[in-house]
């Protein structure tokens, strides 16, 4: 896993706006952080329950918004049409993007080479970048159970917003 203070790779991904966008849309790191902070969920699968609830949970905190100070993209190797669907589903605010070859999470380093019979697949993770493209909140798991401590994660938003 890249460590905090380290320059985050930059990535162009496709991938849905939220719940109520049938549009496929192309997310540019680089460019969303020239106007604001980004907060990176890398998670496995989606409908796994670990991975429903720990984006439900970042929809869920109360001490976090999805708004004009910080954006939010979550990443799977799973593709936009799943995502659709997911996204709706959970009533998501914030865009899901298909890394569907694993190449972004590898440059993360946050991937399994395999897990349970699926090749190339994000491990959960979560970065905080700040407008300078630098990692200021790193955090990862080999356990897909596990879910990150929000209060560190508040902390590095903070700082930024």
């Amino acid at each position: 896993m890249l460590s905090t203070g380290t320059q985050a790779p930059d990535f162009t991904l496709p991938g849905i706006e939220s719940a109520h966008d049938d549009d496929i849309h192309l997310y540019e790191l680089s460019e969303r952080l020239v106007e604001t902070p980004v907060l990176l969920n890398f998670y496995l699968f989606d409908f796994h329950p670990a991975c429903t609830d720990n984006l439900c949970n970042i929809h869920d905190l109360s001490w976090f918004t999805v708004d004009e100070s910080i954006s939010v993209f979550a990443i799977s190797t799973d593709r936009i049409f799943s995502h659709r669907e997911f996204g709706q589903q959970q009533h998501l605010d914030f865009p899901l993007l298909s890394d569907s070859d694993g190449t972004v999470a590898e440059s993360y380093d946050v991937l399994y080479d395999e897990f349970r019979d699926h090749k190339r697949i994000a491990k959960r993770a979560v970065f905080v970048i700040d407008t300078d493209q630098v990692i200021q909140y790193a955090w990862s798991t080999d356990d897909p159970s596990d879910q990150p401590d929000w209060e560190p994660v508040q902390e590095a938003v903070n700082t930024l917003v």
